[in-house]
């Protein structure tokens, strides 16, 4: 799947948000704000977003929690489905796969997700992790249910 790939589109007739709506999005969830996501980048099909590795942050092994890293690639497809709906909306994860590939010991981390397929009722995802290095250390496909007008 290559990164310029077309989205498919149930709906051609929509607003997207702008980079402050958006950021005002992510930062209006509790959640976000304790691990310290910030909005990077807009891109044509998704978003990227971001987290600096902290103490708190890691694991028994001392690299960052799988958690976290599982957290940035549902995030990045929330705000990127919230983004492309044009409004915020009632929405869940109902299906996420994650692969680890590396662990990210330090530094910044980043999800960036790819909107495949976003359809009236389903939306569906690919999303890259990086590590600070630009290393891929996961990849996820992550599946969203719009529930209704939030």
């Amino acid at each position: 799947m290559g990164g310029n790939s077309p989205i498919l589109y149930d709906n051609a007739f929509l607003t997207q948000l702008t980079f402050k709506q958006a950021n005002d999005f992510l930062n209006g969830i509790p959640f976000n704000t304790l691990l310290g996501v910030r909005l990077l980048r807009f891109h044509a099909d998704g978003v990227t977003i971001g987290c600096t590795v902290r103490e708190e942050l890691r694991n028994g092994a001392g690299v960052l929690h799988g958690g976290v890293a599982a957290t940035l690639a549902d995030v990045s497809v929330g705000v990127a489905v919230t983004r492309h709906l044009g409004r915020p909306r009632a929405a869940t994860t109902v299906e996420m796969k994650i692969n680890y590939l590396r662990p990210v010991k330090d530094g910044k981390v980043t999800a960036r997700s790819h909107l495949v397929r976003v359809g009236k009722n389903l939306c569906t995802a690919r999303v890259d992790v990086f590590n600070g290095s630009k290393e891929p250390a996961a990849v996820a496909l992550v599946t969203y249910m719009i529930l209704g007008e939030k």
